[in-house]
């Protein structure tokens, strides 16, 4: 899943978010983005949509 997680941090970055904006709009908290965005925890179904 890193390989996702960079994908979505990438993408936030040229999309000018912030990771909080990004929880926010994801209904995620801040912490969990930042364990998807390392690869760390799998996003559900849902968050990814």
């Amino acid at each position: 899943m890193e390989e996702f997680g960079n994908i979505i941090k990438e993408r936030r970055k040229a999309l000018s978010i912030t990771q909080r904006e990004l929880a926010a709009l994801a209904g995620v908290g801040i912490n969990t983005l930042t364990k998807i965005e390392r690869g760390e925890a799998n996003p559900s179904l849902k968050v990814v949509m």
